[in-house]
């Protein structure tokens, strides 16, 4: 399985949307520090979560999740709006 996962800051409630195969293994990363564009930003929530079965749909939806109009959608279905 392939995932779009969104990520928020317990630092400053920002919140960072990306990709993985592994969830587990890419949701420890960044607590770590492992992952440069988080880790000023830790520690972290795992807040949303989609799963595909083609890598090349989990990429398009990450994309389309962090436009303009896409993203004030994911936001609002996270009652951040």
């Amino acid at each position: 399985m392939f995932y779009i996962y969104v990520l928020q800051s317990k630092k400053d409630n920002k919140l960072y949307i990306g990709s993985t195969s592994n969830l587990s293994r890419r949701f420890k990363e960044h607590n770590d520090g492992k992952v440069e564009s988080t880790s000023y930003r830790r520690p972290l929530d795992l807040i949303y979560y989609e799963a595909y079965k083609e890598e090349s749909i989990a990429r398009k939806r990450e994309h389309l999740l962090k436009s303009g109009k896409a993203h004030v959608e994911l936001k609002k279905r996270l009652g951040m709006e």
